[in-house]
């Protein structure tokens, strides 16, 4: 009797206690594209859809202890890794990686939400970037987020195609999809930089304030592709599909009074 497999995807990010981000958003993603998700919870945030009200982030210790049990029992095809809060979260994380070795990470480096708080540490900005950076399979940036690891104050579209993709995974990520999303341009354009040099991925805008969790949404997407079996650039390609389809449903859903989130479960639940 053939045995059987289940594609498994762990994210290691922040809750978001409304729902529509972090680990709840990348665990409905996960679930929605038929893969089954674990996690790693390295913050707790008091947030809704208006806005993040506080955050507490979880021991570092524990972060790691939470990945150890995880790599010790299940067959984790790909790792999403989302908010991580403080410098020694980081560096836990980092340590825990080495329990899933060959395994695909994708690496959003979630500094500011979608509210404009702020869920990143200035001082861990630098570990990300040293510890983390070089051991992901891709980073998925947005255009704020590119601009600080690179250390450049300004940002914009034009510059997100003068070679900031490039730029950006000459600091150790193998590779780069820079997310410009936010941008108020007629399309919604990423920059996807490989090995094989750089791509345009682009979709049409959606008129919808319901955005919240898009990013994170993203890359746990990509993530669940890979776990698949997928090659990295059809995972992306995947994942954008996806993800430009749950904003055009996100209106069919009513959740908050601000930005609400995407609908991850739009090819599911009837509208």
């Amino acid at each position: 009797m053939k045995q059987r497999t289940t594609a498994i995807a762990l994210t290691i990010a922040g809750s978001d206690s409304s729902g529509g981000a972090g680990i709840q958003a990348d665990i409905k993603t996960f679930s929605a594209l038929g893969v089954y998700g674990a996690s790693a919870i390295t913050a707790l945030t008091a947030q809704n859809t208006r806005g993040v009200d506080d955050v507490m982030a979880v021991p570092p210790e524990f972060v790691l202890a939470q990945m150890r049990s995880v790599a010790s029992d299940l067959k984790v095809g790909a790792i999403k890794i989302g908010m991580l809060a403080t410098a020694p979260i980081i560096e836990a994380v980092a340590d825990g990686l080495d329990d899933f070795p060959g395994v695909p990470v994708v690496l959003d480096p979630v500094m500011v939400a979608t509210s404009g708080d702020r869920l990143l540490d200035e001082d861990a900005v630098e570990a990300l970037r040293d510890r983390l950076m070089p051991r992901a399979h891709l980073i998925t940036p947005n255009l704020r987020e590119g601009a600080v690891l690179l250390g450049e104050p300004a940002e914009s579209r034009e510059q997100m195609l003068e070679g900031r993709a490039e730029r950006l995974r000459d600091l150790g990520a193998k590779a780069v999809l820079l997310t410009g999303g936010e941008s108020m341009a007629e399309t919604a354009l990423d920059i996807f930089a490989d090995e094989n040099g750089v791509q345009r991925i682009e979709a049409p805008r959606v008129e919808t304030e319901n955005t919240h969790g898009t990013g994170c949404t993203l890359s746990s997407a990509i993530a669940a592709e890979l776990a698949k079996g997928e090659s990295l650039d059809k995972a992306v390609k995947i994942a954008k599909l996806y993800v430009t389809a749950a904003i055009i449903a996100a209106d069919e859903i009513a959740v908050g009074q601000g930005r609400g989130p995407v609908h991850h479960f739009h090819a599911l639940w009837k509208a």
